[in-house]
Order: structure tokens, then C-alpha cells, then sequence
């Protein structure tokens, strides 16, 4: 069969009518993905909908257009795909904001190549309409992937984060603004112009005003500006799918661009911010000369009438509120140990999310999911506002704008106006921030200088451990055993059980645990590992990382499983493991594990533990295993511990 006939075939499977419906189901379905990730529970099998949905368009695509034989696609898609897969990998969620930046600036260059292409009349009409729409999807297309670069570097601070106002800035912003939009109506109207002429002076244009409208942008404004360009990424998708005439590509735009612009409008109205005063540059006004005054740190001093420790030990209307600190110290799961040991003392507790806290809408939200923060006790600001005032204590945990009182009083700042969380009307209020300077938006917090307030300062990882340790004291540490008795122990046990933990994925220690499996049936053992459903971050962590290094499925054993074998077992090897194997779970009522199935690795005969420390897990739970005659535990680092183990082995 010869490429004509090839092509005739595949573009024949799909005709119009098929090809409409098939455009509809699609942005349907994109929809219900969307739908369900409003939702912790079902966000994930949303998001793989709508992936699997555009997947599926672009198959489609290849297809009606009669690109299948077209090889450098598929060269493309393979580059692509290993871009992503390392992303996936190497960005670690504090660097989100700037990675959601980066995805919405590709899209717009995407639509800018798309409008470059269509404007010579490649896969496009050259009619009047076509040209408006080419030259729109260009403009639009160069704004998102300019503004979209400036915003990632201002969150990754290779750019300062302070707004850059130029000399005559807001003129010079508006005067681009409207030469982009005088060229686009020459330049599709009528023949002035030559096409490269046109297509130089937009290009131009559009990128004098996607950098002046973003350099300006600084404080609070942040989140509202990537979520704005997100918005034009779509925008610029359905333009360049109406220029080349692309139903799908203008559905699925029109579905980006106006769920953008909805989270846009709702998080201006959030903000108090206009759109175009944001568009314009004139919320990030050089604040007028107004007094300031110095903020002075208050020590805490431990013979004060009631420290901060017993208010946190006697609060029972406890709300915390994360903000962008906890998200640099990656302190949410001590966030949720506290919150864990604040409940087993009696109190109810609930987080303030703000709508610009961090720096892109639901970055709070995502990372107290992370720690397994329940959905239910979440609560936006209107809803969470009149509840400051009746509770006995607020913890703030890296958070300094969204409650900065200024934003009432001081005018002509630039969070002057901006609704914030009514931290102030507590009764009593604890501040894990790092030190007292302002916050992003440069302003002074008046809040600091509250006599209810108590300041602890430095990093929220650091604080937030040295109060989760005073408030009710470690597991105090059994004397680690010597080394010739685990490592005799191990050289000598032929039914040997392994429990992976996410200590183990931390310390990347897997291939190391696969080293220490071959080793002991080197000796003549039984090897198998025990694998706890929860285990790690997410379902199947521990068992992608056992095949990441080679170990044998056959000899992963699930909880039920393996239980009734730890009796007979003459080692337990637990590496980075604790909340699923403590006995408080059976024995601890009231506590947040209580209840929750273990592996049953008390019943093992010897047992030895690779894990860093005998803190809590992120349960917050002591566990009474590790004071058990027959445990010996090998502390720190699982990397470091089991590499000197297999060395003396």
C-alpha cells in the first residue's frame, strides 16, 4: 500500500459528523475531570481522566489530519514525555507555583507557533477572519509565554520578587497594550502592512507588554497573576484552534481559558482587586509615604504568667493557619503532628486557608493533603473569619500577609484593601514565622506587637520539632545495642521478614535493602517483605521502589498476608517504618492510629530497626516497640546505617 493510499485511510476514519461528536465527549469528559479534582477524594482519578481524555485527542488529531506517518511527531512526543517524566521526578512541591508558571508559558508559545504558522496560510484560510484570529493567537500566544517566564523566575527568585516599576511604567503599559491592539485590526483589516512586517510589530508589542505587566507584579498578587496566565494559555489555544479551523483545540481552550478566568475573577474578588488594575500594573503602586514603625521582636520568656507551651497543652478551639513558610520549611507533617497531639488532649482543631496563601491557588491545600490533613477540616476565610474570635488560641505557621492587620489600616500600601484572616481577634495567638521582617508585599505587621501574641522565630521544621518534643517528651531512647549482636543476629537467621517504610524512600535506601536481601539467602535465608497498605505517600510507594530495585514481586507479601508469619520469623528487618508496625495502635485509645491495622512485627522474635530516629511518626504516636528487649535499633540515616551494616557483614 503506498503513503497516498495510507493517508487517504486514515483521514477517511473519521469524518465530520464522527469527528464533532468526538470533539463533544472529549470536552465533556475534560469537564468531569475537572469536576472531580474539586475533590480530594476523586482529584486524582480526575486528573487521570482528563489526561487520558486530551491523550485520546490527540490520537484523533493525528488521525483526521493525516499525521500518523509523519515520524518527527513521534521523535517530538518521546523528547516530550522524557521532559516530563524528569520534572515528575526532580520538582519537589514547594517549587510548584513556578513549575504550574513554566507548563503555561509552553502552552502560550505552543499557540504563538500556531498563529505564526496560520498567518502564511499554512493549515489556514487567509480570509479576514482567519488572519484576525492567527494575529490574536500570536499576541495573546507571546504575552503568556513572556509573562509566564517572568512569574517563574520571580518565584524561583532569580528575578527579585519586589514589583520593578520602570519610569512612566503604567503609560508605557497601556501605550503597549494599544499599539499590540492597533496592529492586530491593520494587520487583519486591511494590506498596509506585509505579513512580516505585522507579524514583527505584534510580536514586539505583545512582548514589551507581557514584561512590563509582570515585572511590576509583586506581593500578594502573585497567585492571582499565575492563575491569569493560565487562563490566557487556554485563551491562546482556542484562537489558534479557531484560526486553523480546530474544533477540539477551540473547546479544549475555551475549558482552560474560562476556568482560569473564573479562578481569576474569584480570587480578585478575594484580593479586592480589580483585573484590570492588575493588568495595568496599578495594585503594585509605589506605596505612599506613610509613618512606619519599628517592629520590635518580643523575647519569650519561660516565667511569663502562662508560656506558650501550656497554651497549647490547655487549648480545646485550636485554628492553624499555614502559609508559605511552612511550605519552604516543608513542616506540613509537623503540622499534622501537632494538630494530632492537640486532639488527643480534647481540642478541636481547624485550618484557615486564605486564597492567596503560598503561590498558586490551593498550594496550602495540596500540601496539608500531602500530610494527610483531613479535607473536612479545611476552611476558606469567609467561613472561618467570625470563628477567630471564640477560639482560645491560633497557631500561625509561616504566614504573614494574609493576616497582616495593615491591610485594613494602612493606606496606600500595597495590601491595603485586601481581605485578610481575622487572626487579630484571638484570644490568644502563636507565630512559627522565621523572623519578624514583612512579608512579601514589603509591609510591616503591626500584629507582632500584641500583647497575646507569642512569637517563636526561626526555621517552622526546627520550632515546630523543638515544641512537639517539649510538650510531652520523646520515647526516651533505649541504649543501641552493640554492634556484633544485630549483626550476629542477622548472620544467623534463616526466616527473615523486611519492612519497607518511607524512612526508606527518604534515604533512597531501596537498592541497599535489595543488597541485604541477596546477602542473607547468600547465608541460606528466607527472605520476604512485608508491604502495609499505606505505607509511604501513596498506594504502592514501597512497592514501585522494591521493583525499582529488582526485588522479585513474588516476594512482596501484603499485610493480611504475612501477619500470621512474624511469630515464626527469626528477624524482623524494619527500615524507615514506624506508624505501621507500632502496638499503640491496638493498645492506645484516643490516639490518632488507634485502631488502624499494624503489621504485626512486636511478634517477631528479634527485630532490628534501620529507622533515623525514635521520634513519633507522622502519627504523632510513641512507639512502645522500640523499648522491647529484643529490638536493636541502628539509628540515622537508612543510607548511611545499612551501607556500614553491609560492609561488616
Amino acid at each position: 500500500m503506498n503513503n497516498l493510499d495510507f493517508t487517504f485511510l486514515t483521514s477517511a476514519l473519521i469524518t465530520d459528523p464522527i469527528y464533532y461528536i468526538i470533539c463533544a465527549v472529549l470536552s465533556i469528559v475534560i469537564l468531569l475531570g475537572i469536576y472531580l479534582m474539586s475533590r480530594v477524594k476523586t482529584a486524582v482519578f480526575g486528573n487521570f481522566l482528563s489526561a487520558v481524555a486530551l491523550t485520546i485527542g490527540v490520537v484523533v488529531t493525528l488521525v483526521r489530519y493525516d499525521a500518523l506517518p509523519v515520524w518527527v511527531i513521534y521523535a517530538s512526543v518521546a523528547v516530550g514525555a522524557l521532559v516530563g517524566i524528569f520534572l515528575a521526578y526532580k520538582v519537589k512541591m514547594i517549587q510548584m507555583p513556578q513549575l504550574v508558571a513554566l507548563l503555561n508559558g509552553i502552552g502560550g508559545g505552543a499557540s504563538f507557533l500556531v498563529g505564526i504558522f496560520a498567518i502564511y496560510g499554512i493549515g489556514a484560510e487567509t480570509d479576514t477572519f482567519s488572519k484576525l484570529t492567527s494575529l490574536l493567537a500570536i499576541s495573546v500566544g507571546i504575552i503568556t509565554l513572556l509573562g509566564s517566564l517572568v512569574a517563574a523566575g520571580k518565584l524561583h527568585q532569580v528575578i527579585t520578587q519586589k514589583p520593578i516599576t520602570l519610569k512612566f511604567h503604567q503609560s508605557l503599559t497601556i501605550i503597549s497594550l494599544l499599539l499590540t491592539i492597533i496592529t492586530i485590526v491593520i494587520g487583519a483589516f486591511t494590506n498596509l502592512l506585509s505579513v512580516g512586517l505585522t507579524t514583527t510589530l505584534i510580536t514586539a508589542f505583545s512582548i514589551m507588554f507581557g514584561l512590563l505587566f509582570t515585572i511590576r507584579v509583586g506581593g500578594a498578587d502573585m497567585p492571582i497573576t499565575i492563575s491569569l496566565l493560565n487562563s490566557f494559555s487556554g485563551v491562546a489555544g482556542s484562537i489558534a484552534g479557531l484560526a486553523i479551523g480546530d474544533a477540539l483545540l477551540v473547546a479544549v481552550g475555551a475549558i482552560v481559558g474560562s476556568s482560569g478566568l473564573l479562578l481569576t475573577q474569584i480570587m480578585c474578588k478575594a484580593m479586592n482587586r480589580s483585573l484590570m488594575d492588575i493588568l495595568l500594573g496599578k495594585t503594585t503602586i509605589a506605596a505612599k509615604s506613610i509613618e512606619k514603625k519599628q517592629v520590635e521582636v518580643k523575647s519569650i520568656k519561660e516565667d511569663v504568667k502562662e508560656s506558650y507551651l501550656e497554651l497549647i497543652r490547655k487549648a480545646k478551639n485550636v485554628i492553624i493557619v499555614p502559609g508559605y513558610g511552612m511550605a519552604i520549611a516543608q513542616a506540613q507533617h509537623l503540622v499534622k503532628n501537632l494538630s494530632d497531639k492537640l486532639k488527643t488532649n480534647g481540642a478541636t482543631v481547624r485550618y484557615a486557608i486564605h486564597p492567596v496563601a503560598g503561590r498558586m491557588p490551593g498550594h496550602m491545600n495540596v500540601l496539608l493533603a500531602e500530610a494527610d490533613v483531613d479535607y473536612d477540616e479545611l476552611f476558606e476565610m469567609d467561613e472561618i473569619n467570625p470563628e477567630f474570635k471564640n477560639a482560645d488560641l491560633t497557631i500561625v505557621v509561616g504566614a504573614n500577609d494574609v493576616l497582616n492587620p495593615a491591610a485594613r489600616e494602612a493606606e496606600g500600601t500595597p495590601i491595603y484593601g485586601m481581605p485578610i484572616l481575622n487572626v487579630d481577634e484571638s484570644k490568644n495567638i502563636v507565630i512559627f514565622n522565621y523572623d519578624t521582617k514583612p512579608g512579601y508585599a514589603g509591609v510591616d505587621n503591626p500584629l507582632y506587637q500584641k500583647d497575646n501574641v507569642h512569637l517563636v522565630l526561626g526555621n517552622a521544621y526546627d520550632t515546630l520539632t523543638e515544641v512537639l518534643n517539649k510538650l510531652d517528651g520523646s520515647v526516651e531512647e533505649k541504649e543501641v545495642k552493640t554492634e556484633s549482636t544485630h549483626i550476629d543476629i542477622i548472620r544467623k537467621a534463616k526466616n527473615v521478614i523486611i519492612v519497607p517504610g518511607y524512612g526508606m524512600a527518604i534515604a533512597q535506601a531501596q537498592h541497599l535493602v535489595k543488597n541485604l536481601s541477596d546477602k542473607l539467602k547468600t547465608n541460606g535465608a528466607t527472605v520476604r517483605y512485608a508491604i502495609h497498605p499505606v505505607a509511604g505517600r501513596m498506594p504502592g510507594h514501597m512497592n514501585v521502589l522494591l521493583a525499582e530495585a529488582d526485588v522479585d514481586y513474588d516476594e512482596l507479601f501484603e499485610m493480611d498476608e504475612i501477619n500470621p508469619e512474624f511469630k515464626n520469623a527469626d528477624l524482623t528487618i524494619v527500615v524507615g517504618a514506624n506508624d505501621v508496625l507500632n502496638p499503640a495502635a491496638r493498645e492506645a485509645e484516643g490516639t490518632p492510629i488507634y485502631g488502624m491495622p499494624i503489621l504485626n512485627v512486636d511478634e517477631s522474635k528479634n527485630i532490628v530497626i534501620f529507622n533515623y530516629d525514635t521520634k513519633p511518626g507522622y502519627a504523632g504516636v510513641d512507639n512502645p516497640l522500640y523499648q522491647k528487649d529484643n529490638v536493636h535499633l541502628v539509628l540515622g540515616n537508612a543510607y548511611d546505617t545499612l551501607s556500614e551494616l553491609l560492609e561488616k557483614l
